[in-house]
Parts: structure tokens; sequence; C-alpha cells
């Protein structure tokens, strides 16, 4: 049965009439707020992007988890909308979305993302009733997921698209590939195929492993990686049926942001970049050679976050400048609630903020020893950071617990600049380290364009 009844939602107009028109200084705290502007100018270089290199496009709404965010991350038009979840409650959520798609002609395809377990299988029948035929894939990477499938489709009367997982060395699930273990499991679903059990979509691949990317190139390498792992396993599905039609959706946020680079010119761009750039189209065209298409997916480039600043898999500084601090569109508003001068290391100055793990979440970040950073906003004479987070001069969070956050200063020295004082009392805006994980402990996220009047409210899902 859908679960949603069982984590209710705050009535979003009963938030807008609390919130809007009211300024992010004058709200509770700690309190989630997205940049409308901001999040449309990534979803809409995003959608250009794909567009312009003629591939397929599959959003991920794990991140944000909200209605109003999906449409801006699959757009307007008549185009199909592929959309990937990793809960079943984001499915439940979206299908009223989707079915409104299905009813304007746009084709539809629900990706749960997660392998098929045996308690999933109910629900996402009901999902596939609701949808219709060829508007729900599976993920399999094990043999033993292959009755879960014949199940779901015996239940909801429509044979499942499937896309089998491979690892390509991520380890976080998925099958290796040119291993006797993936060979199988592409026989038996080849053989499935066949009986009408299911449909054989194509292949899946997830490098999270890309956020350890501390260049363009880096993200670049990575991504043909990805589609070197599917490749092969194409060939060898190819072998055993070789007019068989193949999606390979590749991606995490780090790589599938780098493609952008593609359309850019880089005739002076360091060396290796260039060389990855000439790596990654020659896959492409081998790839496109075999009869693939080519999909990518990603879900947490709308906001972004300081991991994503971190792996400079985009250009941040330049004309083509397009993964900056202006670029992030989430961030948390805490209040100083107390000073502690001499009380750390060196005798600096601490000072306590309301908001600690369960606002922020204890996501590291490679590039800086903290949790979070803090923003200018409402502090008179600061501007954003000049650099990256690897060589940030200023304060950032750097120890938390519960509710407790305790910001640091990371000055060259361990006095603090009068305009970098703060006050108990005044409020600040974070930038989190991981998007994703801090978004998860708000019901809701309050939208400004651009200043600190609220102009909507997104209520997110909850819930498994």
């Amino acid at each position: 049965m859908a679960t949603t009844s069982l984590y209710p939602l705050s009535a979003k107009e009963n938030l807008k009439k609390q919130f809007v028109g009211k300024s992010i200084k004058d709200v509770a705290v700690p309190a989630a707020v997205l940049d409308l502007g901001k999040v449309k100018n990534n979803c809409n270089r995003m959608l250009e992007a794909v567009e312009s290199l003629d591939f397929g496009w599959r959003a991920h709404i794990k991140t944000h988890k909200t209605t109003e965010l999906t449409r801006l991350q699959v757009g307007e038009g008549s185009g199909p909308v592929n959309i990937i979840v990793s809960t079943l409650i984001e499915a439940e959520h979206i299908l009223p979305l989707l079915l409104e798609y299905k009813s304007a002609g746009r084709a539809v395809d629900l990706l749960y993302s997660f392998p098929i377990t045996p308690s999933a299988v109910e629900r996402l029948a009901l999902i596939s009733k609701a949808l219709g035929p060829k508007s729900l894939s599976l993920m399999v990477d094990h043999l033993d997921q292959l009755l879960n499938v014949t199940t779901l489709r015996e239940l909801s009367g429509n044979a499942p698209s499937v896309f089998l997982k491979i690892d390509m060395g991520g380890h976080r699930a998925g099958v290796a590939p040119q291993t006797t273990a993936c060979s199988i499991l592409i026989s038996s679903l080849l053989d499935l195929e066949e009986a009408g059990t299911l449909h054989l979509l194509g292949l899946y691949s997830h490098a999270g492993q890309s956020y350890s990317s501390s260049a363009a190139s880096d993200a670049l390498d990575f991504l043909r990686q990805e589609f070197e792992a599917l490749l092969v396993t194409a060939i060898e599905l190819k072998a055993a049926s070789p007019s068989h039609p193949l999606v390979l959706s590749v991606g995490a946020t780090p790589t599938t942001t780098s493609v952008r680079n593609l359309l850019l010119d880089t005739s002076t761009s360091p060396s290796a970049e260039q060389e990855a750039i000439s790596a990654l189209r020659a896959t492409i065209s081998l790839i496109r050679s075999n009869g693939c298409t080519i999909e990518i997916h990603a879900g947490v480039y709308p906001t972004l976050d300081v991991q994503q600043l971190s792996t400079h898999a985009l250009p941040t500084t330049g004309p083509h400048a397009m993964l900056t601090w202006d670029d992030l569109a989430f961030t948390v508003v805490a209040e100083v609630a107390s000073i502690y001068p001499g009380r750390g290391k060196n005798n600096t100055l601490e000072v306590l903020i309301n908001a600690g793990i369960i606002a922020l979440a204890r996501e590291p970040c490679k590039a800086y020893p903290g949790f979070g950073i803090v923003g200018p906003w409402n502090r008179e004479g600061v501007n954003n950071p000049r650099t990256g987070p690897e060589t940030h001069t200023g304060w950032t969070v750097g120890r938390i617990s519960q509710e407790h956050g305790i910001l640091v200063w990371g000055g060259a020295t361990g006095e603090v600049p009068e305009a970098e004082m703060l006050k108990v009392g005044q409020k600040v805006r974070i930038w989190p380290n991981h998007a994703c994980i801090t978004g998860a402990g708000f019901d809701w996220y309050l939208v400004v364009d651009g200043g600190d009047e609220i102009v909507d409210v997104w209520p997110r899902w909850r819930g498994w």
C-alpha cells in the first residue's frame, strides 16, 4: 500500500500564508532556503547542455524531494519526462505530476534506482498500474532480484523496464562488468524479456567516486570510465542479441555537470583537460557507433553545495565560470547564540550557532576540515569568498553536535577582522557541504528570489 498518508506533509497553502512576504531575517531558525533564480539557472544550463550534445536526460529528485523543483528539472515542452527516485515515497509523491505530464502527451518513465527488494514489489506494482505500460523502470544487479521483477509483472499486469546496474569502481551497488555474474544476469534478462516478463532498457552506472575530483579533467575522466564500463557490457550483450537497442545511462553530479566542458572553447585550458575531453569524445563516438543511446543523470546540480564546488568539474573563474559561490542555491539560516573569546585553537574566538548535525548534517568535504561555510549575507562589508573552499579564509562550522554548531575562524592569523565579527542574535546563512543530506533535516524550503523576501514555500516529502 502507499504510505504517503503515514508521512503527512504540511499544507503548502498554510505555509505560504505564514511565510510568503516575510523576510528570512524574521523567521524561526534553523531554516532551509533556496534561491529560485539560482535553481532555475542551474536547471536550465543542464537542459541546454543535454540538448546541445544530443544526450538523453534523466533527472534525479532525491536531493530536494519536491514537486516544484522536479518541474524545473524536466523543463517545459513536449519531450520525455525521465525521472529517478531513491525511495518509494518519492515515487508515490511524484505520481500525480507524472500523470499530469502523461495527460499532456509527454512520455513518462519513472526509475526506482534501488535494486528491487521483495518489500518494494507491492507498492511499485500499484505505481505501475497507475502509470500504465512502459512507464516504470527497475534496477537489478543480482540474479535473485529477478523473482521480484516477475512478481511485479504479475501484480501490475505491465512488464517493467529494467536497467542492469554496473559497478564501475564505486562499490556502492552494481555487478562488476566482464564477470561471470554479469554474464549470467545478461542471459537471464534476455530470457525474461523474450518471455514478456520485462523490457531490458539498458545499463546504468553511478560514479560516486567522482566526488573526489579536484579538476575538470578528473570529472571528465570519471565520466569516460563510466561510459567504458557500460560499453564493454553493451558489447557483450549485443553479442548475444545484436539488434537489441540499449540506453547507457551514466552520471553523478560531478561527471554529469562536466559534460558542459564539451561545449566550451578549451583551447587555452590545461593540457590534462584537453586530453580528457578528447578521450571522452572518442568514447562517445564509439558508443554511438555500436548503436547505443546515451543518457546522463544527476541530482544535486540544481542546488549545488560545497562538495560540488570543491570538485572544480566546471570552470570556477573567467568568462565561462559556471561553478562558483554565486551558483550555490541552498543555504541554512542559523542564529548566533553565544561567543567565546580565546576558547579556540591558539586562543582564537569561537561562536555558537543553533544549527548542528540535525540542521547541517555531519557530512565532510575533502576541501576543508568543516561542516559548512558561513556566507556574507547579513554581514555588512563582507563579500563572497574570492577562492575555492580549499583556501577559504573566514568562518566555518568546525565542530557540531546534535543542535550545536561551533563556528571557528580560518584566517591567516587568529585575529578576526572587525567586519567579520559576529554578534549574539545575529543571523547567518551557511552553505552546507552536502545538500542531499542537509535537506533531510527540514520539512520545507523557504524560497527567495535573489533577495530576502520569501516568495514561495516548497514542502519536502518525508519517509521511505
